[in-house]
């Protein structure tokens, strides 16, 4: 008969298999886990993707037999809530096919209604669970952008915004401001900055020198996860192993772990710096923000008097796109519509 020390040792070290199985179930994990199926999955989204870009823009439009091609803009819808503002972007797009495409990425694990119209029909794409503060919103991106990369040879602008995002101006204002020349010709509107105060707390979140050597400190860069990219980066971002290594790891302080603001600016600002214009088009009010959120806009505040100043920005531009507001907006916003945010 075993001796009651000796049993005890004995039933801990049985016990560790099952330690290890319920873990993930006794202490659940803050984030969404990327799993190898996922993983995998994108890698070859990416290779596709990548391969039939292979050419550039120009080799995919000479395959089409038109000598003057309209180029368009990819609009990526990143939500895990219904798009409640389904009816205003349907309004925006209307009387303009041929000159964008709508892709959707919603997370599939939440019950998400399928908006009516035609411009959003069939515009769904296959999704992964996505988690704020993880690296589920940079996969999450980087498939949208894949799938649009590879579904029209003249998607040209790959502008990123939410469920909670509006337009602030007409799709032929965006659109004629994109490709004209009132923007830096065919460059990134991505925001990317480098002296905030908690970049250090970020840069080692996931250990003091978890980042080395691809990431020295210096390199880390911070912006709004909402852009605009151009083709040329966006295949810069889905082509990127690198960096991807190690932004997804797991961060050990989840209080200044927001990987899906990092990692874009410090790609795009490592391997294009010229190329980005380093501002962002989406305005996002942080004066008032509430754990972590930017300011929510309630429908007692919407009036001609406030997109007007969403418009206005520290820079000769405007801001074309604002977030974030609430679902009850869209009655005043719809309002509004015609006579001030479609009226340039």
């Amino acid at each position: 008969m075993f001796n009651t020390p000796v049993a005890i040792s004995f039933t801990l070290l049985l016990s560790f298999p099952l330690i290890f199985l319920f873990a993930p179930q006794i202490f659940p994990s803050k984030h969404v886990d990327i799993s190898i199926p996922d993983e995998l999955d994108d890698l070859a989204l990416f290779r596709r993707a990548t391969l039939a870009s292979i050419d550039g823009i120009g080799g995919a439009i000479s395959r089409l037999g038109t000598t003057n091609p309209r180029m368009k803009i990819a609009f990526l819808f990143l939500t895990n809530t219904d798009l409640h503002f389904a009816p205003l972007w349907d309004r925006f797009f209307a009387g303009h096919d041929g000159r964008f495409n709508i892709y959707i990425h919603a997370d599939p694990s939440a019950r998400i209604l399928r908006p009516g119209g035609r411009v959003f029909k069939g515009r769904f794409i296959a999704a992964k669970r996505t988690q704020r503060a993880s690296p589920t919103l940079i996969s999450a991106a980087r498939r949208l952008m894949a799938t649009a990369l590879l579904d029209d040879p003249l998607n040209s602008y790959f502008a990123l915004v939410s469920q909670h995002c509006i337009p602030l101006h007409s799709f032929y204002f965006i659109y004629n401001s994109l490709f004209t020349s009132q923007f830096p010709e065919y460059q990134s509107f991505i925001q990317i900055l480098s002296n905030e105060s908690y970049m250090w707390d970020r840069y080692v979140a996931r250990g003091e020198r978890a980042m080395l050597p691809e990431v020295p400190f210096d390199r880390f860069r911070f912006g709004s996860q909402f852009f605009v990219l151009t083709r040329r980066h966006a295949l810069v971002v889905i082509r990127d192993r690198r960096l991807w290594r190690k932004f997804k790891m797991p961060c050990l302080n989840n209080d200044s772990c927001y990987p899906e603001e990092h990692y874009f600016p410090t790609l795009l600002s490592m391997e294009d710096p010229k190329g980005c214009t380093h501002y962002t088009l989406t305005h996002v009010n942080w004066t008032e923000s509430v754990d972590g959120h930017p300011r929510t806009y309630l429908p007692s505040e919407i009036s001609p008097e406030l997109i007007y100043k969403l418009r206005e920005s520290n820079s000769t531009y405007s801001h074309m796109f604002a977030r974030k507001f609430s679902p009850d907006c869209l009655k005043p916003l719809m309002k509004i519509v015609d006579n001030v945010i479609f009226r340039d």
